[in-house]
């Protein structure tokens, strides 16, 4: 990476705990009950792998990919769907799995969306939250961790679709961006 990161906020152990203990607490609140993870593309696949391995709970997934207007580093709120899900979530208990919420507007949007299909239940699980970021308030049920209004790469989260794959979070160094 060179001098392209600024810090690390989570390691990929510190990351994989905070996933046990919120697996535990799914496990806990969907007992005796199936789950349909909604992971929502690119950034929350590797949030939706690891998650889903340490649930116990019964589990279907299927995959949404949205696109929110804005310029580099800042979301709109106006979406658009790219991928729908390919399941019917009418009655369904529903858990929309994000690697992180920002503004809230895109999710806010996601949840009005799927809600109007009829599921049993819906509920958000998220691996990064940014509460000074937050524009609308939007419940999420499962939170990995609250992090400061920075721009953060790493574990699925990208910066012009690099740093991905890293299996920590960090910081990302403003000259990178900023440019």
């Amino acid at each position: 990476m060179g001098n392209d990161l600024e810090k690390v906020l989570y390691t990929e152990e510190q990351i994989q705990t905070r996933l046990a203990e919120m697996a535990q607490q799914i496990d806990a609140d969907y007992a005796g009950r199936e789950v349909l993870l909604v992971g929502v593309l690119n950034g929350a696949v590797m949030v939706m792998a690891d998650l889903s391995r340490k649930l116990q709970t019964q589990v279907t997934m299927d995959w949404m990919a949205i696109s929110s207007y804005g310029s580099g580093t800042k979301s709109s709120g106006v979406v658009r769907i790219l991928k729908d899900l390919t399941t019917d979530i009418l009655g369904k208990h529903v858990l929309i799995v994000e690697d992180i919420i920002d503004s809230g507007l895109t999710l806010s949007w996601l949840v009005s969306n799927l809600r109007s299909r009829n599921p049993e239940s819906i509920e958000v699980a998220t691996m990064l939250r940014k509460p000074e970021a937050a524009k609308v308030d939007v419940d999420v049920r499962y939170v990995g961790f609250d992090i400061p209004n920075e721009f953060v790469i790493g574990y699925g989260l990208d910066y012009a679709e690099r740093y991905r794959t890293l299996p920590f979070v960090g910081t990302l160094a403003p000259h990178v961006y900023s440019s």
